[in-house]
């Protein structure tokens, strides 16, 4: 077991290591597959995946335990990473990179005549988030590991992923994805620390026997939190983290008095209601149901949480818990954090601090990041849903808007409208609480992910805040991490670049600029390799579009890539309305110095985001078209890959030519996809946005395609944009509008995608996206210049993988440990 019981039992010596050589390792592949699984050789292959994640689980256990157990050393400051979403993938591989188990685990194959490849391709992906966030959580426990940092993750055991998407008629389909059907070999149970979560109820108060205030929540509808525990492996380093995720279970399997009077439903109405809190990935919000579920999700994960960490310091002094624990809240979902610390050290019957102590406590342990500029990502909950589901909660937040409302007043004496602004509780028809501000006002670090993204927020979303506290914000621009992202996804690359700058550079990324030089002094045999590993990697991704889609990709052709979450600010349109008009130039004839290209477009839009869901059904429209004309034949190639996730990134960014990265400046807070591009040698055509800034700097003008409005120049223009004048000015914009509106795109459906022109010609479209049409026309046709010179293009290609090392998730875990959890490596 990972977790010893007590801090006694590390006393013992360290658990010893299994063999790991091929003959013990197939011998202990073939005992789970007959003793513990039941099945044979000649089986389906999925029994073979789980037989050998469970040897390669049992080798894993000595060094987590013995992890664990450095953890209980006196003096140990931890951090606990609390977030909704963890988008970890298919953990077979990554385990066998980091216990360089790799060899012997294929020569152990040898005996069941599998390739270790058709294995890893059978496990699925875990369905524990759905985009950036989740995948940045995941990259950042990869991290702490490698870098020996005491941090443990805490998460949500989703029953079903986000949904699995497929495409009808080029609509969205949701379809469930019960990633757990068939079990999860890297999990342990760990019932023996299951935590009890109250809902509804009320409040008393009482004082006790010293005339001291306290209150107690009572008649409460309780909820069990089940952990199961996964293994998070540092690179060869024999540290093993913990990512533990709650499950939700019923204090009780059913009512046996109900079932025995035959009102059957009712009798199990309770455990199911309890269960649906970790049934599906972030439910739907549209609707009410769906905002109470997400709220009691967001309630579980914290309450289950901090009562475990509580848990484990035992009787220590609380005075003391500060200095030994951290809690990084990963976005606003985990803010409520702040509320539930206060009521566990005010109210708990073994604490009961007064409420200087307690707030002094919390705010001493709490740090928030934000990952968002827009405002209405920045989530507010209606009071009466507080009031029903969390009531002790909502008396102390109301308890700390009134202390931190007197803060205002005294710093800005009369000032109303900044009361306001600044009050947790924000008036009006619906009052809500403001969750994010909760996070500022209960923090004593609040980072942004970006340079520009942490100013903005100083200046603009939290600015109030920021002039009362200045010393509580910083930034941390987000990382990846190399060893999944490069060592993993591109193994070819990575051998390449092992043969030209030494082993070592996946656990110090920054020696990947001893490249550069390679790429400047004419070194045609390092060129050409590198031009032979991209092609292989371009006919591996190929295949798969073929397979998905149906749809021929020449591998000799540009490869322009924009994989991520389906939304109006990542302006998937810009690139939709780029390729109508490369299609209308073929048409028109207009082909000279033509650069063929094929266009993929991926990613979900949100199940109640409908213009997201119109987004989408344009790109398979104009595929469509696009693909099935023989005036275009190989010129342009346009699809949408359903389904994207991590497993089909680790394929699509080793193959990408070109990364799309179009938001409208002022909106990406960050981004990771750019990184993972970057990494593998992709060149970026982006705006001045996120961490493309980062970008920018660290490759130079030359090695990357900027275009568009800055932050500044959108916020100026908006108060007198006006989208018809840039339809006016631009006879190709306004040939693509045209096409558009004319239902060329839409068949028989017309008038099809009326809402999407209205929206792109409205004066208040916040994303601009006509503005910026030209000026990405512009920077496209300079790609096509670059790509017609070769040898320059891989040129560029090598010195955007040599600048990445600042993009590594371990230089962002060094700077949150450095100057906000203070931990020390793990010895």
């Amino acid at each position: 077991m990972p977790e010893p019981d007590t801090i006694d039992t590390c006393v013992l010596p360290n658990m010893p290591a299994l063999p790991n050589d091929p003959e013990h390792l197939a011998r202990d592949i073939r005992r789970y597959l007959e003793y513990h699984l039941g099945r044979f050789l000649g089986c389906d292959r999925f029994y073979l995946y789980e037989s050998l994640a469970y040897t390669v689980r049992d080798r894993i256990m000595s060094d987590w335990r013995n992890t664990w157990c450095m953890y209980k050393r006196p003096g140990v400051r931890r951090a606990h990473y609390l977030s909704l979403e963890y988008l970890i993938g298919r953990s077979l591989s990554n385990h066998l990179l980091n216990l360089e188990l790799r060899a012997p685990v294929e020569q152990s194959l040898k005996d069941f005549a599998i390739a270790l490849e058709e294995i890893n391709d059978t496990e699925p992906d875990a369905g524990l988030g759905n985009g950036g966030l989740g995948r940045l959580a995941a990259c950042f426990l990869d991290s702490c590991a490698t870098l020996r940092l005491p941090v443990t993750g805490y998460g949500l055991r989703y029953e079903y992923g986000m949904f699995h998407q497929h495409i009808e008629n080029g609509y969205q389909i949701e379809d469930p994805d019960h990633w757990l059907r068939d079990g999860h070999p890297w999990e342990v149970e760990r019932p023996e620390y299951t935590q009890v979560v109250h809902f509804g109820g009320r409040t008393e108060h009482f004082t006790d026997q010293h005339g001291r205030p306290h209150a107690r929540w009572v008649d409460t509808e309780d909820v069990l939190a089940v952990p199961y525990d996964v293994p998070v492996s540092g690179y060869r380093n024999t540290i093993v983290n913990t990512l533990r995720l709650w499950s939700a279970s019923a204090t009780a399997a059913f009512n046996l008095r109900e079932f025995n009077a035959g009102d059957y439903a009712d009798s199990v109405a309770s455990k199911n209601q309890a269960e649906n809190i970790t049934m599906v990935l972030y439910p739907n919000d549209a609707n009410e149901n769906g905002k109470e579920l997400r709220l009691r999700q967001q309630y579980f994960l914290t309450s289950a949480s901090l009562q475990d960490v509580f848990r484990q310091w035992g009787d220590q002094p609380l005075d003391a818990f500060a200095d030994h624990n951290v809690f990084q809240l990963n976005d606003t979902h985990p803010s409520i954090a702040v509320a539930e610390m206060m009521r566990i050290l005010l109210d708990d019957p073994d604490k009961r601090l007064d409420w200087k102590q307690a707030w002094d406590l919390t705010c001493r342990c709490m740090a928030y990041t934000n990952h968002t500029l827009l405002p209405e990502a920045l989530e507010r909950w209606p009071v009466r849903l507080f009031e029903q589901l969390v009531p002790r909660l909502l008396e102390i937040i109301y308890e700390i808007n009134a202390r931190f409302l007197a803060v205002v007043r005294q710093r800005w004496p009369g000032d109303s409208e900044r009361v306001k602004r600044m009050s947790l509780i924000e008036e009006g028809n619906e009052p809500q609480v403001r969750m994010a501000w909760l996070a500022i006002i209960g923090s004593f670090s609040v980072n942004g992910v970006a340079a520009l993204h942490s100013d903005l927020l100083k200046q603009g979303l939290f600015r109030d805040f920021y002039e009362l506290w200045p010393e509580k914000f910083n930034n941390k621009t987000n990382g990846v991490t190399p060893r999944r992202w490069l060592a993993l996804a591109n193994p070819d690359l990575a051998d390449l670049i092992t043969e030209k700058t030494g082993d070592g550079w996946q656990a110090d990324l920054e020696r990947l600029s001893a490249m550069a030089p390679l790429a400047d002094n004419g070194d045609r045999e390092f060129l050409t390799a590198w031009q032979t590993i991209r092609r292989r990697n371009k006919v591996r991704l190929a295949e798969l579009v073929f397979e998905q889609t149906g749809v021929e990709f020449n591998p000799s052709a540009l490869f322009d890539v924009q994989v991520k979450r389906i939304h109006e600010y990542k302006r998937q349109l810009l690139n939709v309305l780029h390729v109508i008009h490369l299609y209308d130039r073929i048409r028109r004839g207009d082909t000279a110095h033509w650069v063929n290209r094929c266009v993929l477009i991926g990613g979900k839009a949100a199940p109640g985001y409908q213009r997201a869901k119109e987004i989408i059904k344009l790109i398979n429209n104009v595929g469509a078209v696009v693909n099935n004309d023989p005036a275009v034949g190989d010129r342009l190639k346009l699809v949408f890959l359903p389904n994207y996730g991590v497993s089909k990134m680790m394929k699509i960014c080793p193959a990408a030519d070109l990364s799309e990265q179009i938001s409208t400046a002022g909106k990406e807070a960050s981004g990771t996809g750019n990184m993972k591009f970057m990494l593998n040698g992709a060149i970026t055509i982006g705006t001045y946005d996120g961490a493309n800034i980062e970008i920018l700097e660290a490759v130079g003008e030359e090695n990357f395609f900027l275009f568009g409005l800055k932050a500044d120049e959108v916020s100026a223009l908006r108060s007198e944009y006006d989208p018809q004048q840039y339809i006016d000015a631009d006879h190709d914009l306004a040939q693509v509008i045209s096409l558009l509106q004319s239902d060329h795109f839409s068949g028989i459906e017309c008038g099809l995608f009326r809402g999407i022109l209205d929206a792109i010609r409205s004066p208040h479209d916040p994303w601009m996206t006509l503005a910026d049409f030209r000026s990405y026309v512009d920077a496209q046709r300079r790609v096509e210049q670059a790509w017609r010179d070769q040898e320059h293009w891989t040129r560029m290609s090598v010195r955007n993988c040599a600048a990445s090392g600042g993009f590594s998730s371990d230089r962002t875990i060094r700077e949150y440990n450095e100057d906000i959890w203070h931990l020390t490596e793990l010895m």
